[in-house]
């Protein structure tokens, strides 16, 4: 039960519970089919301005994780997807089942999606 993420390029498991894609742009090379989303929530990921400037630099995460905390608390339709994640997350905790956000970023220790998992618990 609980929240993890996860590569979208590695492959779906029964662990898993509910999948959503927090990325903007479709993975390359993954199907729909072979992807088994539950949820694609574009509106959760950095804006491409934000993105571009980042370009996953590891010495720009810091700064990164403070922008992108601005966008997730300022933007409309960023708040209303917000929303919608945490709505999954709360139903899947009434199910005691698993929420998983899926990110294309090669590493699993330098990317959005490990931000916006902590955003999400922590309730900010």
């Amino acid at each position: 039960m609980g929240i993890q993420i996860k590569r979208v390029y590695d492959e779906p498991s029964s662990s898993d519970g509910t999948r959503v894609l927090v990325d903007r742009l479709w993975p390359r090379g993954v199907s729909k089919e072979d992807a088994r989303l539950d949820a694609w929530l574009k509106q959760v990921a950095p804006s491409p301005d934000l993105r571009r400037w980042w370009d996953h630099d590891p010495a720009r995460l810091e700064e990164f994780g403070a922008r992108y905390r601005a966008e997730l608390d300022t933007e409309p339709e960023t708040a209303a997807a917000v929303q919608e994640l945490r709505t999954l997350i709360t139903c899947d905790e009434r199910t005691k089942t698993t929420t998983t956000l899926l990110y294309g970023a090669r590493d699993p220790k330098v990317n959005h999606a490990a931000i916006l998992a902590e955003y999400v618990i922590g309730g900010a």
